[in-house]
């Protein structure tokens, strides 16, 4: 829960702080971030409970994945595909960052471009960064829900 969060308002605070300009894929792992975080917090209801511990380790361990692929393919735009260009209808994922950043932009609005790395610390782009994040978070809610007692 406190990874989630730290995801989120890091990502927040890069963005503001350093004029980053977050991309649609960036808008779309703080949005898997936040499920996640939502997710962890409900499962401070159910940690006593085997059925409710698995149901919300299953859910945290798709917003996980999915951050993971994001992330993924974002870096893999960034690493090998710098010069590929959006073309044709958005994809229901870009509509709904372009509705969620007219709804609150602070946390949502994206500008940027998805395979401009823009920042990095230790050689490591956000996308990268994130990237290692969610895999270690997929580690742990696998854990959580592999877990006997």
């Amino acid at each position: 829960m406190i990874v989630a969060a730290c995801m989120v308002g890091g990502g927040v605070i890069l963005q503001q702080t350093l004029r980053i300009a977050a991309c649609p894929l960036c808008i779309l792992q703080r949005m898997l971030a936040l499920l996640l975080f939502c997710s962890a917090a409900l499962g401070w209801f159910f940690n006593d409970r085997r059925a409710g511990r698995a149901a919300v380790s299953l859910l945290m361990l798709a917003w996980t994945a999915a951050g993971m692929f994001v992330a993924g393919y974002q870096t893999y735009l960034q690493r090998f595909a710098r010069n590929v260009q959006c073309s044709g209808a958005a994809a229901w994922w870009e509509l709904l960052v372009d509705w969620a950043g007219e709804q609150v932009p602070l946390l949502f609005y994206a500008s940027g471009l998805c395979s401009d790395p823009a920042w990095k610390f230790i050689g490591l782009s956000i996308a990268e960064w994130s990237l290692v994040l969610f895999s270690g978070l997929t580690v742990l809610a696998l854990h959580s829900l592999l877990r006997r007692n």
